[in-house]
């Protein structure tokens, strides 16, 4: 039986350190992408991933990780994670050094990534009968929201460019996954978006009964890519029960209305 290899990036915290996890403990092996290199070495001593420091934003790195996956044996996925969001500005207030961040690494970076590793996905699709690529986009690439409009706009480039690669890819054993997650409470993010206010950032999930986690999103990533070779999840949107929606968000315990109350 092969074993199967994937390239997770975003691995030293969050979605993507879950999901690095996740695929070890299912006897996957994994290149663990991230600028942290300290994050990943612990990363690495704790599951056996394979730890790789790069920039994703940067050529020269991209170019480094392809040659490195290339020499050690390849590819048979690759899990894009890494992303993020910096303010949540109107349009008319937005910085625009913000607005170019977040385009360099939800979308420019899945463009290098796909670029850099798509022959050896082919590579590895030919001798074992399919390859993978799964993007991390977000529900904000779906809906707008007022103070996400950078975001939003990112995220949608990110999910376009996911779209567009599963129809060059027609005819091709290679599956192309989105995975949307609503709100997901992790570590970073929001505090990240909000400049390192972590105060802020707590306010955002207060009151939300279960958020999603790292973990659940991972699981479901984890999932797509244990389906069988020939079925695509073209599209999985997953949002926690007290996310009805984007803008429809309820805080306080989740309860079953008994008969007649409609409150």
């Amino acid at each position: 039986m092969t074993i199967r290899r994937a390239v997770v990036t975003g691995a030293s915290s969050g979605i993507g350190e879950a999901t690095a996890r996740q695929l070890r403990s299912r006897g996957w092996d994994v290149v663990a992408v991230a600028r942290r290199a300290d994050r990943l070495a612990r990363l690495e001593s704790e599951t056996g991933a394979v730890a790789f420091a790069a920039d994703l934003t940067v050529d020269a790195d991209v170019e480094a990780l392809a040659a490195f996956v290339a020499e050690t044996g390849g590819a048979h996925s690759l899990v894009h994670v890494a992303g993020g969001a910096r303010g949540a500005d109107r349009v008319e207030d937005g910085r625009v050094e913000d607005w170019r961040w977040m385009f360099d690494v939800n979308v420019l970076s899945a463009q290098r990534l796909v670029s850099a590793l798509l022959p050896q996905l082919r590579r590895a699709a030919t001798a074992d009968g399919h390859a993978d690529t799964v993007f991390v986009t977000s529900t904000a690439a779906q809906t707008a929201y007022a103070g996400g409009s950078g975001y939003n706009a990112a995220k949608a480039g990110e999910a376009m460019l996911a779209h567009a690669l599963r129809l060059e890819l027609n005819g091709e054993p290679i599956r192309v996954i989105e995975v949307a997650p609503g709100m997901v409470h992790t570590e970073e993010f929001t505090a990240n978006r909000l400049g390192g206010d972590t105060v802020a950032a707590e306010r955002v999930y207060e009151g939300v009964e279960a958020p999603l986690t790292a973990d659940d999103v991972a699981d479901v990533i984890t999932y797509a890519l244990g389906t069988p070779g020939h079925v695509n999840l073209d599209l999985i949107t997953m949002r926690p029960v007290a996310q009805s929606a984007q803008h429809l968000l309820a805080r306080g315990p989740l309860r079953s209305r008994t008969d007649g109350d409609l409150s």
